[in-house]
């Protein structure tokens, strides 16, 4: 079996809104995910992370290219094989009010997916709620009551018991932790990280928050306007960022050392992000960076690795 449990090949998801608009929400999508991993992808609001999220799970069908987890293509599956891909990946969404349905209860809520896949029944499904609850932080009590009872925080748990229930190789967790108080988010990062080591889970983490991204992820992708830019270990990332575009988000982090801070150089990006119904010509983050050159406008850069590992996209490498 491979070292990989999933392998992305130029994944694309296109939207067609009519006369003749096409919105290029994920374009040019490429990444190996290893088994055990935690692959971090990051980007400003609105850059496809959350469509790169749905349509690797399938709850989007791709307009193009492959999505192979354990070795077969997503988007081919049909009947018990798709069956068994909805069991072995499962996803943790952002809003936890949203994500719940309100009349259901708590314990029918996690056991959804238990009843789908009849995985087991009357007191054996029970005992398994009963685990899932109390592997989040929750109570056997708690079972009963309706999510409007909760606060975010423990809603979110509830999300993730609901993923679990499944007995998933892969979770993709879509910014699990941005509706949430700052005080609750490390306990469910954390939550996360304990999950993953009793489990053996393989996380595909979507956030914005670059901290947090690197504080749980391996490696992480950057993207922007639906195109990944930059691919490293977190280590490497925060170390030597390559891509203009990652240096300004790096940029834009504090650091708890005052002098380190006080000299530092931050850097504004100008101007506003494209549509990704009219992308610029040749790499898409030309009309904002600083160090753009005339064959920008008229080449997309390849994603070539730097260094041993360290892959990027930009003219400049």
């Amino acid at each position: 079996m491979s070292d990989n449990i999933l392998e992305i090949r130029n994944m694309k998801k296109h939207f067609n809104l009519g006369n003749g608009k096409i919105l290029k929400a994920v374009d040019r999508f490429s990444i190996n995910i290893k088994r055990g991993e935690t692959f971090g992808l990051v980007g400003e609001s609105g850059c496809g992370k959350s469509t790169a999220g749905r349509t690797i799970i399938r709850m989007y069908d791709a307009t193009s290219g492959e999505v192979m987890f354990n070795g077969e293509n997503v988007h081919k599956l049909q009947g018990n094989k798709l069956k068994e891909f909805r069991r072995n990946a499962a996803m943790v969404f952002q809003d936890p009010y949203a994500s719940l349905n309100p009349r259901m209860t708590v314990g029918n809520i996690i056991a959804e997916g238990i009843d789908i896949h009849n995985l087991y029944t009357g007191k054996k499904r029970r005992d398994r709620v009963v685990e899932l609850i109390q592997a989040v932080g929750l109570n056997e009590e708690h079972i009963n009551r309706f999510p409007h009872e909760f606060s975010g925080g423990q809603r979110q748990r509830i999300g993730i018991a609901r993923a679990l229930a499944i007995e998933p190789q892969f979770i993709i967790a879509d910014e699990p932790i941005s509706a949430l108080d700052v005080s609750i988010q490390a306990q469910v990062v954390n939550l996360f990280k304990k999950l993953q080591k009793d489990h053996g889970l393989t996380y595909l983490f979507i956030a914005h928050d670059l901290a947090m991204v690197k504080y749980i992820s391996d490696r992480i992708g950057v993207m922007y306007l639906g195109n990944l830019v930059e691919v490293t270990t977190s280590t490497e990332m925060y170390a030597n960022p390559l891509h203009p575009y990652t240096e300004s988000l790096l940029s834009a982090i504090p650091i708890a050392d005052p002098e380190i801070e006080r000299t530092r150089e931050r850097i504004i990006l100008e101007g506003e992000v494209p549509s990704p119904l009219n992308p610029p010509s040749g790499c898409p983050f030309r009309t904002r960076c600083p160090k753009a050159m005339d064959k920008c406008a008229l080449a997309m850069p390849e994603m070539k690795e730097v260094n041993p590992g360290h892959f990027v996209a930009c003219h400049l490498y």
